[in-house]
């Protein structure tokens, strides 16, 4: 389902607040998918990116940050 609001989300090593995440990306959120039963995001959009969230489990669980640009220049 694409959410229009920020639902926080957390790994073992931090929680992602909407405040937060923006921070860490330096853009602003529009929208997330979260998939039925899950409390991850897949994508979340943001007014320049389409950010793929990758999971990132060896001894903790963690997340990287794909950032693809939503209008790239040809």
């Amino acid at each position: 389902m694409i959410l229009k609001h920020w639902k926080d989300f957390s790994t073992d090593a931090e929680l992602y607040s909407q405040e937060n995440f923006e921070r860490q990306v330096g853009d602003t959120f529009e929208a997330m998918r979260v998939e039925e039963n899950q409390d991850m995001p897949n994508y979340i959009w943001t007014k320049q990116y389409v950010i793929i969230i990758k999971p990132n489990t060896r001894m903790i669980k963690d997340v990287a940050f794909v950032k693809v640009p939503r209008n790239p220049v040809k």
